[in-house]
């Protein structure tokens, strides 16, 4: 048996001591939950009735009866986004396989879905971040009748995985397993849509031909093919253990995504406590498996969005999660796949390759991940080995994967693309940031230059348009945290800054809002804590104030006479325009709430939120 890496073993284990009190005080509280019964016929004859008075005659008999499972269903489907449109059949597919073993599923409620892809740069984006907590609330209201004895979870995107994981901990005494749908088939390769982004940032291309090139790239339902928090999230979900294995990645709407969708179904009635391997979720993940999830976006470069819902997601479940943690481990870590924007080829090719089951495989055999969890598969990840598929008669089978098709997209540990992670940690007199450097080039890993300060990420356009970046700078962008205005994502700064990194000069971003897993090749410092809104070191920083940016050393820092650095005063913004319009009013509450960016952004347990920087 492999034996786990000292430093993985390490960090696991300040995890577990960390956590010792709060982890210790939400297993009781999801051993009582059991306890009191999680079962209908607990409920009165009147509860009961109202449960499945809209029921079939055959799944109205089976519920009133004690020993039948019920599956929520709690889904986030709506036509509008690629990602979320081919869960539409789902339910009927559920209910169907459900019967087909005596069980019953019924739809215990729905949950908004954003699209960052289409709210970047507009107000809606605003409320983008805070979707995650709305979603987690609108789950447990799902979830709250008490009419379920396990759980499936329909959702792809940036969001909402987060949020259901977060409810779904919260319901820590039920079975649960997420459900995907998967990509949609590859279009215009990412290469080529990004070329066209930053000749349109240049102005040598239309807007037809960039909605022509956009339009080729997302074309179908499906998930968006790069390597953003999307697929990130499912990801996460396999090397956790919460997806059947090898289920991450297969296209919509194909006879296999469907088979796996039936299994999904048959084993979480078998992980219900009404049979021989109760297997409740808040159980499953425990300090082991957040590890395994914080490696698995290290060996992928995946999204920094993670650095938020990791940690949002670990607390959920009494596990106090913190960037040192991240930190520790990317040093360790190996960067073992190259997907878009980390390299040229999409999540469909990395699936080819080997996908996740390659992926497990290879951090096993190198002691780089915890092989002995618990998974809704069952006990252990190797398991998770093997890819599925199905054969001559239609059977679901998986068969193990022991080698990369395709070693320019994915490698093996001991043949990496890079022997470090792609996520890290900055700290300095800016305070703490996060930077994604796995498609970064080298020579561009630090960048000292002067500091341009913005209030809008739209103010860089406008700069950039009146001729007034062709120089080396670093651009602040401030007033963009959570307390601010939601932590939106800057995504229109990339083509901007990337046509100027490309011309030779050397730039940067610091910013205290998100940049997530489509963050390319400029290195970006984001989630800038403490936020300039909250006295943040943001706030100091004046036009022309050299800044260094070091992603090798792991600093951000004003290069300010340190006198003079601390007699200075914040800088104040109006952002009253911010706080009104697209719904916005409406999450005022929210952000008044809000916890700090190294502690997950969360409203939820603001008892211990702002401490994690002592954690």
């Amino acid at each position: 048996m492999t034996t786990l890496h000292p430093a993985i073993a390490e960090v696991t284990e300040r995890l577990r001591e960390r956590s010792r009190d709060t982890r210790t005080a939400y297993l009781e509280r999801i051993d009582a939950a059991r306890g009191r019964g999680v079962y209908r016929h607990q409920l009165s004859c009147s509860n009961l009735a109202h449960g499945f008075a809209a029921s079939g005659t055959d799944d109205k008999s089976a519920l009133r009866g004690a020993t039948k499972p019920n599956i929520g269903i709690v889904t986030a489907y709506n036509d509008m986004l690629s990602a979320h449109q081919p869960y539409e059949p789902y339910p009927e597919q559920i209910r169907q396989a459900a019967r087909l073993i005596g069980a019953t599923a019924q739809v215990a409620g729905g949950v908004p879905a954003m699209c960052d892809g289409i709210t970047q740069g507009r107000a809606g984006m605003e409320l983008s971040l805070f979707s995650r907590e709305v979603i987690a609330m609108a789950t447990a209201v799902a979830l709250s009748h008490d009419m379920y004895d396990a759980a499936l979870m329909l959702g792809i995107c940036d969001k909402i995985v987060p949020g259901l994981l977060i409810a779904a901990l919260s319901f820590g005494h039920l079975p649960t397993i997420f459900v995907p749908a998967g990509p949609m088939p590859s279009g215009l390769p990412n290469e080529e849509k990004s070329a066209v982004r930053q000749r349109y940032a240049e102005g040598k291309a239309s807007r037809d031909e960039l909605l022509e090139a956009e339009s080729a790239a997302y074309h179908a339902p499906g998930t968006c093919t790069f390597y953003g928090t999307a697929n990130s999230n499912q990801m996460l979900m396999e090397i956790m253990g919460l997806h059947l294995p090898g289920a991450s990645f297969v296209n919509p709407n194909t006879p296999l995504r469907e088979a796996l969708t039936r299994a999904a179904v048959y084993r979480a009635v078998a992980i219900t406590a009404l049979g021989q391997e109760y297997t409740p979720i808040g159980r499953l993940v425990d300090e082991r498996t957040i590890v395994n999830g914080v490696i698995g976006l290290h060996a992928t470069g995946g999204s920094t969005n993670h650095l938020l819902h990791l940690v949002a997601a670990a607390r959920a479940a009494g596990i106090v999660l913190t960037l040192e943690d991240f930190d520790a481990l990317s040093s360790v870590v190996p960067l073992l796949a190259r997907v878009y924007p980390n390299g040229s080829a999409d999540v469909n090719h990395f699936h080819r390759a080997g996908g996740m089951p390659f992926l497990i495989g290879s951090l096993l055999d190198a002691g780089l991940l915890h092989a002995d969890v618990r998974t809704v598969w069952g006990e252990g990840l190797a398991a998770y080995r093997c890819m599925p598929s199905l054969d001559e008669v239609g059977k679901l089978v998986w068969h193990e994967v022991t080698a990369s098709s395709n070693p320019d997209v994915l490698r093996p540990a001991t043949e990496p693309f890079r022997a470090d992670g792609g996520l890290r940690v900055l700290q300095g007199n800016l305070g703490r940031a996060v930077i994604k450097v796995s498609s970064i080039p080298e020579g561009c890993l630090v960048v000292e230059a002067p500091a341009i300060i913005f209030h809008d990420q739209d103010e860089v356009t406008a700069a950039f348009e009146r001729g007034e970046l062709n120089r080396d700078f670093v651009a602040v962008v401030r007033f963009q945290g959570p307390k601010a205005i939601g932590m939106p994502e800057l995504h229109k700064l990339t083509p901007t800054l990337g046509v100027l990194q490309a011309r030779g000069h050397h730039v940067a971003l610091v910013t205290d809002g998100r940049m997530s897993g489509a963050s390319g090749k400029v290195p970006a410092a984001i989630h800038v804590t403490p936020e300039a809104i909250d006295a943040g070191p943001l706030g100091k920083l004046r036009d022309g104030d050299i800044v260094r940016l070091d992603a090798v050393a792991g600093t951000l820092e004003a290069k300010v006479d340190a006198i003079e650095w601390a007699a200075r005063t914040q800088v104040h913004a109006d952002l009253s325009a911010h706080h009104v319009g697209m719904g916005r009013e409406l999450f005022a509450s929210l952000r008044n709430a809000v916890g700090a960016a190294d502690a997950g952004v969360t409203i939820f347990g603001a008892h211990d939120r702002h401490h994690a920087a002592d954690a």
